[in-house]
């Protein structure tokens, strides 16, 4: 199951190995997940990696608390679908585009912009529990650099 489309290559491959290949073209990621994201993962470690190798969010229907924390202070974007059934929308190859970072605000949405291969496009809304301060960890790179 730890396989993903590298859409770099096409092919198919195992998810640290094309995020070691998108980090080294300077290609940011996402990563989309189902249902409690992150359960069993709440050590710190488990939401470093992903920064270490470029990811930029974490878009699922839902969060393990103390993981979406975790993420949190390492600079990541922990994104829940406002609506659980966009999840379906999402297909293998996507280009995904987060938008309304320049008013980051706890509260107020983003938006998710889906360019699908074929051309065509789909948006929701993407929903967060930042606070004021942990806006400011997220602007700043992460907790420990703020």
């Amino acid at each position: 199951m730890n396989s993903i489309k590298n859409v770099v290559s096409g092919e198919f491959g195992p998810v640290p190995g094309t995020a070691r290949d998108y980090k080294a073209a300077g290609i940011g990621w996402v990563v989309v997940g189902d249902e409690n994201y992150g359960e069993g993962s709440s050590r710190e470690h488990a939401a470093l990696e992903p920064r270490h190798l470029g990811g930029k969010a974490i878009i699922v229907r839902s969060f393990a608390r103390i993981h979406e924390t975790n993420l949190k202070k390492q600079g990541m974007l922990p994104l829940v679908f406002a609506n659980p059934a966009d999840y379906d929308k999402v297909q293998p190859g996507d280009k995904v585009s987060v938008l309304g970072l320049t008013n980051f605000a706890p509260g107020v949405p983003f938006t998710c912009k889906l360019t699908h291969q074929d051309g065509s496009v789909d948006e929701f809304p993407l929903n967060h529990t930042f606070n004021d301060n942990q806006i400011g960890w997220f602007k700043a790179g992460s907790a420990l650099t703020r």
